[in-house]
């Protein structure tokens, strides 16, 4: 059956930022590799883990306001190839859409900059002043994006055969409900490659997201003149 939608993960696939918490961090100077580990051995929970990631910027800086953390990613830069592939999506009636455990600030600029059709995030939550309080807004489980698959499956009639998603991590792998295709593009960790390899999906290393085009459309180049 032909491709009617792709779900595509932003940080490291759309964007050209390893993580959108990541880039947060290095704005503070904070960073806990323990908890990460934790985080991805699934001993916390997304919401346990944002807390601890507010708190650390918070010990450096108790109030921070929306717009800064806004400002955190001034200069962070679209993937290589990923408007041209968007746009081309869109010209062929395909659905494209964002589904990121990612920071909404940063998501819902990418979105607007590709015109996608939707996209899922997480995010923060503030006062009436716009400063940022101590708990995170989870509404997309980094260990069950497929929640949102079968969700935009529901919604719009599709058929699972019909729905690609695109992801750099292990986690992103929760995409592939029954039925549909992932495609693992620039797995960066040691542990993405060894998911990747394990599930026996098409990998794409990157970082040039029209690469990923003759594997979406059964050995088509992407059109040089795009």
């Amino acid at each position: 059956m032909s491709v009617r939608a792709v779900a595509f993960d932003c940080d490291g696939v759309l964007a050209d930022a390893g993580s959108s918490w990541a880039v947060i961090h290095s704005h503070f100077g904070t960073g806990d590799a323990t908890l990460l580990k934790a985080f991805l051995n699934r001993e916390i929970s997304d919401e346990e883990f944002m807390r601890d990631d507010i708190g650390q910027w918070k010990k450096v800086q108790p109030k921070i306001h929306r717009d800064e953390l806004f400002r955190c990613y001034s200069g962070v830069r679209l993937m290589e190839g990923a408007r041209d592939v968007v746009e081309l999506l869109k010209e062929r009636g395909v659905h494209v859409v964002i589904i990121s455990a990612g920071v909404d600030l940063f998501v819902s600029t990418i979105a607007s900059m590709l015109a996608v059709d939707d996209w899922a995030s997480n995010g923060f939550s503030y006062d009436d002043e716009g400063y940022l309080m101590d708990e995170g807004v989870c509404r997309v489980p980094a260990w069950d994006k497929g929640e949102m698959i079968q969700k935009l499956i529901r919604i719009n009639g599709f058929d699972p055969s019909e729905v690609v998603s695109v992801g750099d991590s292990s986690m992103d792998l929760s995409m592939h409900v029954p039925g549909s295709k992932f495609i693992g593009f620039n797995p960066t960790r040691d542990e993405a490659h060894l998911a990747f390899e394990e599930a026996d999906v098409p990998v794409v290393p990157g970082p040039d997201l029209r690469d990923i085009w003759p594997i979406l459309f059964h050995g088509e180049k992407f059109p040089k003149d795009v």
